[in-house]
């Protein structure tokens, strides 16, 4: 599947940031998977995983109440 999107001349975005930004998204949303988003933007799923920090995005998805659960059980 592809889809074409017009973007402004004057953005100075690159393609890999657009691609990161909307892969890194879909991820955090739980509607693609980390191996899913290292396909759509080109790398590995190790470099995916070790980037979604820097757009904004925790490479691992924990509730709460995981969290305080394992906390509780350490």
């Amino acid at each position: 599947m592809g889809f074409h999107v017009e973007l402004p001349a004057d953005l100075t975005t690159t393609d890999f940031d657009l691609k990161m930004m909307f892969a890194s998204k879909l991820f955090e949303e739980g509607i693609i998977t980390s191996g899913q988003g290292a396909q759509i933007v080109g790398i590995s799923r190790r470099s995916f995983i070790e980037l979604l920090g820097q757009y904004g995005v925790a490479a691992f998805q924990t509730e709460e109440d995981d969290l305080l659960e394992d906390i509780a059980n350490a």
